[in-house]
């Protein structure tokens, strides 16, 4: 259990990762090209989708294939509100784009979570959720195979405020105001009580179940959290890309933020966020290497996941412990040899 002083040097620690980050990302529209702008926008929304995945997987314990499910859910109802109905605020939109995700979460939760758990949990999400990609590619409202078009960037009206999205960086900005919205949500139940109560969910359930907590309660709220909060991070991509297929609901998609949090670090905080940036920077990177893309990304990723149990941050942590180990030990030694001089 960390100290009032330690508490205090993670928090001051992750805020100035947290400023630095931003930083970053406020750059970006000042030095970068259109299309750089565009998928610095993707990985932030895909950040967000993240760490909603590593709530139930990283701090929970709980592996689901299906978390693609509850992003398509609110990227389509977003999509379908500012296509079809576009007297509705943007805001309103994008927060029934996380109540949507809530629901076909909750809906999953209640058929999965209290039938099946470990692999029969995960695959009974993938079968679930390729439920919602097969209702979305068939059904002609939403576009079938072909998509759903004509998404219009909205105006955003807060107030004396109103703000064109279309308009110059607007929703970049605006994307990086909100999904570090979700992150700050995301810091808060990971840090907090709760956190601290589904991470010893994780180690031994059977414990904290005799302390009179309700397990299976508390493992369906945070579902239902991730769930929602990924369909904010879905609710936000469908404006940005204009164009919603099918695929961002296949069970594929819900293997990229259990990539993110297996190459960054899936017991960290910041593992997701650093696993995205490694992840969709390698495929920008090698997009031009034809026929030898996928195998470079998978060898940097085996050599990340062999050699890196913990992630990239677990990697990291474990060196800066052993030269703080090292340190000491030398430290010891020349007290000890100094002690001994005549």
């Amino acid at each position: 259990m960390l100290t009032s002083t330690g508490y205090s040097s993670t928090v001051k620690r992750d805020l100035a990762i947290a400023a630095f980050a931003l930083a970053v990302f406020c750059s970006v529209p000042a030095w970068a090209d259109k299309g750089l702008i565009f998928l610095a926008a993707v990985v932030m929304i895909k950040i967000a989708f993240s760490l909603s995945f590593n709530l139930i997987f990283g701090l929970t314990g709980l592996v689901s294939f299906g978390h693609a499910a509850f992003f398509a859910a609110g990227a389509y109802t977003t999509g379908i509100l500012l296509a079809r109905f576009q007297e509705v605020p943007f805001l309103l939109s994008w927060l029934a784009a996380g109540c949507m995700g809530a629901f076909v979460a909750l809906v999953v939760a209640v058929v999965a979570l209290r039938r099946a758990s470990g692999i029969y949990f995960a695959i009974l999400t993938l079968a679930l959720a390729e439920l919602v990609h097969i209702l979305i590619s068939k059904s002609t409202f939403l576009g079938r195979e072909d998509g759903l078009t004509g998404i219009k960037r909205p105006k955003l009206d807060i107030g004396i405020l109103n703000i064109d999205l279309a308009a110059g960086n607007n929703l970049y900005f605006v994307t990086l105001l909100l999904t570090s919205l979700i992150g700050v949500v995301v810091y808060f139940i990971w840090h907090n009580r709760i956190g601290r109560l589904l991470a010893g969910i994780r180690q031994d359930s059977e414990r904290v179940r005799f302390l009179g907590i309700n397990v299976p309660a508390l493992r369906l709220m945070i579902f239902v959290v991730s769930g929602g909060l990924a369909g904010l991070a879905g609710g936000l991509y469908a404006p940005m890309a204009q164009l919603l297929t099918p695929e961002i609901s296949h069970w594929s998609y819900s293997a990229l933020p259990i990539l993110f949090c297996l190459v960054g670090g899936v017991s960290s905080f910041w593992g997701p966020m650093l696993g995205a940036i490694v992840f969709i920077g390698l495929e920008h990177l090698t997009r031009h290497i034809t026929g030898l893309s996928d195998l470079i990304i998978g060898l940097v990723l085996l050599v990340v996941v062999l050699g890196f149990p913990g992630g990239i941050i677990g990697g990291i942590e474990r060196f800066i412990r052993s030269r703080k180990t090292a340190t000491s030990a030398n430290t010891a030694n020349k007290t000890v040899e100094g002690s001994h001089q005549p």
